[in-house]
């Protein structure tokens, strides 16, 4: 038996408006293993519906889970300086 996720497929909704841009008739309706997914062609704004049929926010992309996703690439051309305090610039002391 294959674990490949079973996948409707896509349909047009009459009438539906895009949340994001506004738009008519430009949302397309889809199930991927009885999870129902719309998509505007528009503007290209996507997400996942529950059971009720309400919008399941994906998360927000953050500083926390977006370098765990790409780590960055060291700079070679970068260098680490330490500074030293002058001692002739000494604080008069009272």
């Amino acid at each position: 038996m294959s674990d490949a996720p079973v996948i409707s497929a896509k349909r047009f909704i009459a009438g539906a408006v895009c949340p994001a841009c506004s738009e008519m008739d430009k949302i397309q309706m889809w199930n991927v293993d009885g999870v129902p997914n719309r998509e505007c062609v528009a503007c290209g704004y996507a997400d996942t519906l529950d059971e009720r049929g309400n919008s399941v926010p994906k998360e927000l992309p953050t500083r926390v889970n977006i370098s765990a996703l790409k780590p960055k690439a060291s700079n070679p051309k970068v260098q680490t300086v330490q500074f030293f305090p002058n001692p002739k610039l000494k604080k008069p002391t009272e």
